[in-house]
């Protein structure tokens, strides 16, 4: 019999909320969406008010439920999709005791200074901080905009907030409380934290202690397929649901796109390409290339991890094309004011996809021109900030067709980079999910399997994919899924491309191997450019 599931796709600009089936397969039966604010302060800060959350929760609870004839009281299940790494410190009422930080917020310098940067360095910290933080957590907080550092700064700069605070949640577990009054967190969010302990699976009072956390600030760890609790009568009478319902872990975005891709079982490779972009293989244990800079981290399911490769815009690359390149004549470029309100929103959609239709004439290797997708700086295979977005090889004969392509195969080209640097220590499977909003063109997907050489294969609504994972997270909780290795069943493949060998011979690859030596001629001139 067919179950009713509610999952909540949390980003950082907006939530999505999504009605599903589940039966034989995962269906999507309606969706809704509402924005909200990123706070991005003067001194490095960036917070949302989780009352913003919480409304966008309720307009589009209550919009999904005008969309279709399921009613409140047949939902069986509610669970997460959420950005990462934010940090939401509670009372012990949840209110919070200061704006949620975003995982973007890096203003506490002097507070990372302080707590690892100094001393004996290795891997930008303390060596006798790095070293025990990598052998107990399988990572370490060098970054700044890691959460430890921003509940360093609440301590230091905040303290009568800080006094009040109860408990640490990141933007789903607050979002959970607020549903069912718990204070729990999933395995993978706590990994997030950089104070779990993978092998123990739970905190870490050591790791808690040597940076400066209170060890009784971390909530309850529970699965992403465990039952948090439920509905709570206050909470159902805002969103306009039934009293009692389920509420489970969920996960991160990262740990539940490849779950929504189908990408569970052991080997299983998924490509993801929204904004930014990756590629992820399931492993049963912590690797880590430091010379590549790939990480496993910990996913959806206990004793799993997936072993990431990320870039820091993929997607992106092509929302700057329609901004700045594509222009009227070439019938992309679409100004708001120049259409009517009842189909701009269609038109936005489809942007993209009428972009890559624009280019299938143009022929593989858009002319001879490269794209190089740096254009926030890079992660892996190599990490540089100062890395920056170029086209190389113009002529008279370039035109913005051949330029838009480019951008397209650029971004191929370094997700078939990131693979290869992937395989040395994981290997990816033969074939690959290809997720996210780039999965929406089949141009893509071709330009995808031609380049990398790999069978790929897409599912239904790809750009939903996380809220796909929440459900099956649900699904698997309620026991209408059997275990993660037949999540698979329930999300068919919906179209499979096989890669042309003799196109990605003839011209791929001779691009690629182009492509993979402009970073390093051009190493230190984008550091004598873009150094701060």
């Amino acid at each position: 019999m067919e179950k009713y599931v509610i999952a909540y796709d949390v980003g950082t600009t907006g939530l999505k909320t999504c009605l599903f089936e589940i039966g034989n397969s995962i269906k999507t039966i309606a969706s809704a969406s509402e924005g909200y604010k990123l706070y991005v302060l003067d001194d490095g800060g960036a917070e949302q008010d989780p009352e913003e959350w919480w409304q966008a929760m309720i307009n589009t609870t209550h919009r999904l439920f005008e969309e279709c004839d399921v009613r409140p009281e047949n939902i069986s299940g509610i669970s997460f999709c959420s950005q990462a790494q934010g940090l939401v410190m509670v009372d012990k009422d949840n209110v919070p005791v200061h704006r949620a930080f975003s995982y973007m917020d890096q203003r506490a310098t002097e507070e990372i200074k302080a707590g690892i940067a100094n001393g004996i360095k290795i891997a930008g910290g303390n060596i006798f901080k790095i070293i025990p933080a990598l052998i107990v957590t399988g990572a370490a907080p060098v970054s700044v905009k890691d959460p430890v550092w921003k509940y360093n700064w609440l301590k230091k700069h905040e303290p009568e907030n800080y006094a009040r605070a109860y408990k640490w949640l990141d933007v789903k577990e607050y979002l959970i409380a607020r549903l069912t009054g718990e204070f729990v967190m999933t395995y993978d969010s706590a990994f997030g934290t950089l104070l779990y302990d993978y092998k123990k699976r739970r905190f870490s009072k050591k790791i808690c202690k040597m940076f400066g956390v209170k060890y009784e600030h971390m909530p309850r760890l529970i699965a992403s397929t465990d039952c948090a609790g439920r509905v709570t009568e206050k909470a159902a009478r805002e969103l306009g649901l039934a009293i009692g319902i389920r509420v489970f872990g969920g996960g991160m975005d990262a740990s539940l796109i490849g779950v929504g891709a189908g990408a569970t079982a052991l080997g299983d490779t998924h490509i993801y390409s929204g904004t930014s972009g990756w590629v992820g293989t399931v492993t049963n244990k912590s690797v880590v290339d430091v010379t590549s800079m790939i990480a496993a981290t910990v996913g959806a399911e206990p004793g799993k991890f997936n072993y990431f490769a990320e870039m820091e815009t993929s997607g992106k690359c092509f929302e700057w094309v329609r901004d700045h390149l594509a222009l009227d004549e070439i019938g992309v470029y679409i100004k708001k004011e120049h259409t009517e309100h009842a189909d701009y929103e269609q038109k936005e959609l489809n942007l993209f996809n009428h972009m890559t239709d624009i280019v299938d004439d143009i022929p593989a290797g858009s002319g001879g021109v490269i794209f190089t997708p740096w254009l926030h700086g890079n992660r892996c295979p190599f990490e540089d900030p100062n890395a920056r977005g170029m086209f190389f090889n113009i002529s008279l004969e370039t035109g913005k067709t051949e330029l838009i392509r480019a951008v397209l195969e650029g971004i191929c080209y370094h997700k078939r980079w990131m693979l290869e640097a992937s395989a040395k220590k994981v290997k990816p499977s033969g074939t690959i999910r290809f997720v996210g909003g780039g999965a929406q063109s089949d141009f893509t997907c071709q330009v995808l399997a031609d380049i990398t050489g790999y069978v790929i294969e897409t599912v239904d609504h790809p750009q939903n994919v996380g809220a796909l994972g929440a459900a099956a997270c649900v699904g698997v909780g309620l026991g209408l899924i059997p275990s993660f290795d037949d999540i698979k069943k329930f999300i068919p493949v919906s179209k499979c491309f096989e890669p042309n060998f003799e196109l990605k011979e003839k011209v791929y690859d001779k691009g690629y191997a182009v492509f993979k030596k402009l970073y390093k001629n051009n190493k230190k001139s984008f550091k004598t450019l873009n150094k701060q």
